[in-house]
């Protein structure tokens, strides 16, 4: 019977130990497939029109335009036309609110570059129908650069391509298959794993999610002027994302951080000045300027 005592507690304790290692297993398989399910839920923010809507101002001429998509779904976007512009700029947002929430940049880029906008939502934003997808999210960007191209009248290599935020994986896309005058990614990322990777460290995400939003492996490819504006404080995508985005970008490029900016901060006139300049300095040939 002594000799049997001691080892008691030992067992008590593996088992103990067991239960815990199961509870915790079970407790980390049911967040994965928890986030597996309500994954578009930490990548999309939309804000249907009938939440919240701003239309521009009277000086802005607007026109609204609808694009359908194979799958039923109805795009949303506003076109921009400014007077004299010999370029135009497809502008598509980061993931969240609508289109309409970025009057502000659509403004100074049209002041700073002379440029016609059209400015487009995805599924399930703003007055779009349907709900987001990153299939969805590069569908409308396709309608939206063929409508530019047919409707608008716009030359490929007249559009520059601009991207904010997970925005930047769609004008990425587009510039990896399409013709264009220039690349414009701000406050981008290298891919959308990565970023979660880095908020949450301690789950799988590179190899579990679903949307992949890979703008590093497609950078390599493009044969276009690349733009790359990036907060130098930005705490949600950090600053290192553009580093390398631009490192892997073919030339000609240019890397412009934005000094005390955040994630969520406005572009500000300095880095449209820069992108003018970048413009200029990279004509789309001999003799021609935007």
């Amino acid at each position: 019977m002594s000799d049997a005592q001691p080892q008691a507690k030992p067992r008590s304790r593996l088992r103990s130990l067991g239960r815990f290692l199961l509870i915790f297993i079970a407790g980390c398989v049911a967040l994965v497939g928890l986030l597996m399910i309500f994954e578009n839920r930490f990548v999309f923010f939309p804000a249907p029109a009938s939440e919240d809507w701003h239309e521009p101002p009277e000086q802005f001429e607007k026109h609204d335009v609808e694009l359908a998509l194979v799958d039923g779904t109805i795009v949303h976007a506003w076109w921009l036309p400014k007077a004299g512009a010999k370029l135009a700029l497809l502008y598509a947002h980061g993931n969240g609110g609508n289109l309409s929430h970025r009057m502000r940049s659509y403004a100074l880029l049209q002041q700073e570059l002379n440029v016609s906008i059209l400015a487009f939502d995805y599924p399930g934003y703003g007055k779009s129908t349907g709900s987001p997808s990153e299939s969805g999210c590069y569908d409308a960007g396709d309608e939206a650069f063929n409508w530019l191209v047919t409707e608008g009248r716009v030359s490929p290599q007249r559009v520059i391509l601009f991207g904010e935020s997970l925005g930047g994986a769609i004008a990425t896309e587009l510039a990896a298959r399409q013709p264009c005058r220039a690349l414009v990614l701000f406050s981008a990322f290298t891919s959308a794993p990565a970023v979660g990777k880095e908020i949450y460290p301690f789950l799988p995400l590179e190899s579990m999610m679903r949307n992949r939003f890979d703008n590093l492996s497609k950078i390599v490819k493009l044969k276009c002027p690349v733009f790359i504006a990036h907060g130098d404080a930005d705490r949600m995508i950090r600053p290192h994302h553009a580093q390398k985005l631009f490192d892997a970008a073919p030339a000609p490029k240019r890397l412009y951080w934005i000094p005390g900016a955040d994630h969520n901060d406005d572009m500000t006139a300095g880095m449209a000045a820069a992108l003018r300049e970048f413009l200029r300095e990279h004509p789309m040939d001999k003799g021609s300027t935007p």
